[in-house]
């Protein structure tokens, strides 16, 4: 369940002119939520920063008068699964706007997770997204975004310099909008051929908003499922999730499409793989509508050694260490003890 704190909630809807508007929710995760252990599922943390991320978001678009609409995820930046969150554990979710484009707005999300036996608070979740207001008259029509003000200058220029950053990645992932996962007979352990894995998903109503397109949480939860598939098949043992690449959605899926989410490992290390997947849709009810690219993850689990056998799969293995030594670094300094 989500319960919302009331004086929080107020500080967000009434402040569109701040660059610190944030949003605390508070939810006790459900037993149904949980992977082999005890631990919730990384989708079901991701789902719930998604849902606070929109939230914000939409009140900050909607704050001055003009069309109403509805803030719609673009971009889920890198995110940090710093430590695994319980069952029985409760998680207070906080949202806060950091910078705003023209059609576009960063919303930096932090997580933590409380022990209601001891108290004990841990961080647990370090997220970044990237949401564009969606008129509610024409859901095709991206509409303009109120300006925050910001306390220093440095903030708008530091936010300016991540605009671009993301922009430039999902230029490239949109690049290779081409790439198919294609199944292979009989392949030998440990190639990525033999652990590749695909879900075949109707949508139905269920999975969609009131405007009849996906929700991005439905994605992500079937990504996830397609990613632990793939793990499980190489490492043949239980998996928890260690960090998110990033996730961009390029197309709204509309209901009654068929969605095939396919994954294939990238790089692994040691203890840990790497997991690319892409999420392609096309029509049943349109026959002229081609299929197309939706969305597509990287993301990392914790391993034997996946052997690259084609050019393609090597480059990818080499990307993924490029991206691989850098995050390794990043967690190392986590996990130091502080002075």
């Amino acid at each position: 369940w989500l319960k919302p704190v009331i004086p929080a909630l107020w500080e967000a809807e009434t402040g569109g002119s701040r660059a610190r508007s944030h949003r605390d929710a508070v939810c006790h995760p459900d037993l149904q939520d949980h992977a082999c252990g005890p631990q919730c599922l990384g989708v079901t943390i991701l789902k719930m920063i998604e849902e606070v991320g929109a939230i914000i978001s939409t009140w900050h678009c909607n704050s001055q008068n003009r069309d109403r609409c509805v803030a719609t995820l673009a971009r889920v930046e890198h995110t940090d699964f710093l430590w695994p969150m319980c069952i029985s554990e409760v998680a207070h979710i906080s949202a806060e706007i950091t910078y705003t484009s023209k059609h576009s707005v960063e919303v930096q999300v932090n997580v933590m997770s409380e022990n209601i036996l001891t108290g004990t608070k841990k961080l647990t979740n370090k997220a970044t997204l990237w949401y564009v207001p969606l008129s509610l008259k024409n859901v095709d029509k991206v509409l303009e975004v109120p300006p925050v003000v910001y306390s220093r200058q440095e903030q708008e220029e530091e936010g300016r310099k991540r605009y671009k950053t993301q922009k430039l990645e999902r230029m490239e992932t949109k690049w290779r909008n081409q790439d198919v996962v294609q199944p292979v007979l009989n392949p030998e352990p440990n190639t990525v051929s033999y652990s590749q894995s695909s879900l075949i998903h109707l949508v139905g109503p269920s999975d969609c908003t009131l405007h009849s397109f996906v929700h991005e949480g439905v994605t992500m939860k079937l990504t996830d499922k397609v990613v632990g598939i793939v793990a499980a098949r190489h490492c043949k043992t239980n998996l928890v999730t260690a960090s998110v690449n990033a996730i961009n959605f390029h197309d709204k899926i509309r209901k009654d499409c068929i969605k095939t989410i396919s994954g294939r490992m990238a790089f692994t290390s040691n203890k840990s793989v790497e997991i690319e997947v892409l999420v392609d849709a096309n029509s049943v009810a349109d026959s002229s509508q081609k299929r197309y690219r939706a969305a597509n993850e990287g993301g990392s689990l914790p391993m034997p050694q996946r052997l690259p056998e084609t050019q393609d799969e090597k480059k990818r293995f080499e990307e993924g260490k490029g991206r691989y030594l850098p995050m390794k670094a990043k967690w190392q300094g986590h996990l130091e003890p502080q002075p």
